[in-house]
């Protein structure tokens, strides 16, 4: 059975906020930059599953939540919104994952960003990148910040 998930596109100045996420082989894209969200409950709608994902990855009450897409594959079918992300960085709490951070336009296009937790320049996973592409390009945001 394909998994639903709900996800989030968090946005700040022209930057995306994402998780990198656990270095745990079980998982999807594992210690690969992702998108917060996670699987739907059974009777869950995917609006109600992206807010209490969110809440519990990061400790943010979403201010207003808007309908993106869906994006299906073999593995799942993943329900995207987006959101303004409208306090900083350091009053997050990140309850899920091993870093966060607020990506840029170029470091998504070249597929890849730099965590100071990892020490590294980690990967973007596909799914995300293809979707913040598409989030990109639809809101003619441009690569310069």
């Amino acid at each position: 059975m394909v998994a639903q998930v709900a996800i989030a596109i968090l946005y700040q100045e022209n930057k995306f906020l994402m998780q990198l996420r656990d270095n745990i082989p079980t998982i999807s894209y594992p210690g690969f930059w992702g998108l917060f969200g996670g699987h739907m409950e059974p009777g869950e709608t995917p609006d109600v599953t992206v807010k209490r994902e969110i809440l519990e990855e990061i400790g943010y009450v979403l201010p207003t939540v808007s309908d993106f897409g869906c994006y299906p594959d073999e593995k799942a079918v993943r329900h995207v919104f987006h959101a303004p992300l409208v306090v900083e960085l350091n009053q997050l709490v990140l309850s899920e994952g091993w870093d966060m951070g607020l990506v840029t336009p170029e470091d998504i296009h070249q597929g890849s960003c730099y965590s100071a937790i990892a020490g590294e320049v980690r990967p973007l996973g596909s799914i995300h990148q293809r979707i913040l592409l598409d989030f990109m390009r639809r809101k003619n945001l441009t690569t310069n910040t």
